[in-house]
């Protein structure tokens, strides 16, 4: 195949499980599916893939063995495996001989997926500009720097503060001066905020921002591995450190060494764990998985966790002393529903990444999807806004993605799903003053959309004058998003 998008070749024979897998990497990824390693064999055979996906568990052959006559036939391709704990044995034994890239946990969390294969493909990237520089060799020095600074330039715009979206007055902006003036510093960062809010994308432009940003930024998501695993994929093993371990295994931090690793959801460690790690930082090396000495590393550290660390560290389930070395600097990325200004440009931006990734020639949104965009709590911060605007590119028909396309979430705003119980009521806790203010927001948005944005035509409805509807719009952050 010719396209842009790197090729992707995902292998389940269960068809929900691939269904679900395509709906999620499609956006990004040409993806190509087969029910079992035969089709995947005859794929591959026509077509050029860059990254496979197989789900470990298949009639006939499983995904290791498939990966490993894989890694003999199409040595280039990066391979991912993906299947629950109860494999894990079965898995890390084949690991090496396999050449299996990641390990892949169920139940899946759609960002970390589309994570993990994105570094994927971007591993198959950088291979191939290593083949193509190898034929190459006869470039002078002077031609070869002006390349490597090209790239440098590409990675610092490409994952640079100005790529955060966000509106002038917005909480975020706080944050992201703070990350710019300490980015070229070596001090560890911690990020917390919560899922979905794009902590990830700060860490990277810490990272491509600071002396580190021409050298490796990795990234391990703390929270879907088990110990054993975590441990060997962070620190490495050694050959017969443990069944299956046919060679050793160079782990993440030193992959990382003169860059960043960026450790998220550091919370969900165990104790265990947290005291490894804390010897790492501590005395900046590692120590493989049945290796008898250390090896010294220089690696920076950023780490992010949707929980607050204080409470855990006050209830010993995480080590104080962990933390305060993690925390050289704090930074916290606000949720959505705490910075509406910033739904605006946020929409347009994945509007515009969306219909290019889909191919469709969207426009804009119709007013009323957008007051209830407006009105919409986003529990799901930025993921969710994704996930919402993807679907209903996917869905239209036109130009204009309008209110019908919304999910019945969005479509009931905040007075909505979001916030009520089982029963059908408004959510526990909430006060007579809160509801009231909820009522009234989601009324102003209704009536803004129904006139077209008129203030005037608005305000003479509602009963106000045009200043006292323009405070109430500042009040709940309303702004036509066009």
């Amino acid at each position: 195949m010719t396209g842009k998008r790197p090729v992707l070749l995902i292998i389940d024979d269960e068809k929900r499980s691939l269904e679900a897998l395509r709906r999620v990497l499609s956006p990004e990824f040409e993806v190509l599916t087969a029910p079992g390693a035969a089709e995947a064999e005859t794929l591959l055979e026509s077509e050029r893939v860059h990254v496979i996906l197989c789900d470990q568990r298949m009639p006939g052959e499983n995904g290791v063995a498939f990966l490993k006559r894989v890694r003999d036939r199409w040595p280039e391709t990066v391979r991912l495996i993906i299947s629950g704990y109860t494999d894990s044995e079965d898995i890390i034994a084949g690991i090496n001989e396999a050449g299996i890239y990641q390990y892949i946990t169920k139940p899946w969390e759609p960002e970390a997926l589309k994570a993990a294969v994105r570094d994927a493909a971007a591993l198959y990237r950088l291979q191939t500009d290593n083949q193509q520089a190898s034929l190459e060799m006869r470039l002078d020095a002077a031609t070869f720097e002006k390349m490597v600074a090209r790239k440098k330039r590409a990675l610092k715009t490409r994952f640079g503060f100005e790529r955060i979206v966000h509106a002038e007055t917005s909480p975020m902006r706080g944050s992201i001066d703070l990350a710019r003036r300490i980015a070229g510093y070596d001090i560890p960062v911690l990020i917390t905020g919560e899922s979905g809010t794009g902590k990830e994308l700060l860490a990277r432009a810490i990272h491509y921002n600071s002396h580190r940003g021409d050298q490796p930024f990795v990234v391990e998501n703390c929270g879907a591995l088990p110990d054993t695993l975590l441990e060997s994929e962070l620190f490495g093993s050694k050959k017969g450190a443990f069944t299956g371990a046919w060679e050793d295994r160079i782990g993440l931090f030193e992959q990382a060494n003169g860059g960043t690793i960026f450790l998220d959801e550091i919370g969900d460690t165990s104790p265990a764990f947290q005291v490894k790690l804390l010897r790492v930082l501590q005395e900046g090396e590692i120590r493989p998985v049945g290796a008898r000495l250390p090896r010294k590393i220089d690696v920076r550290v950023i780490a992010a966790t949707n929980r607050h660390l204080e409470e855990e560290v006050e209830a010993k389930r995480f080590r104080r002393d962990l933390y305060y070395r993690l925390a050289g600097l704090r930074l916290h990325v606000p949720p959505l529903r705490e910075r509406p200004m910033d739904i605006a440009p946020l929409a347009r931006q994945i509007l515009d990444q969306a219909a290019r990734a889909f191919a469709k020639p969207i426009q804009g949104f119709a007013a009323e999807a957008l007051a209830r965009f407006a009105s919409h709590d986003w529990p799901g911060n930025v993921r969710e806004m994704q996930n919402e605007i993807q679907r209903m590119v996917a869905l239209a028909d036109g130009p204009t993605l309008g209110p019908d396309l919304l999910s019945e979430g969005v479509r009931l705003g905040r007075a909505g799903l979001g916030r009520r119980n089982e029963g059908g009521g408004e959510a526990d806790g909430a006060t007579l003053k809160a509801r009231i203010e909820t009522l009234e927001e989601r009324t102003i948005a209704d009536v803004l959309a129904r006139h077209r944005w008129n203030i005037s035509r608005a305000a003479q409805e509602l009963g106000l004058s045009r200043v006292g509807l323009r405070a109430k719009m500042v009040r709940y952050g309303l702004e036509r998003l066009n």
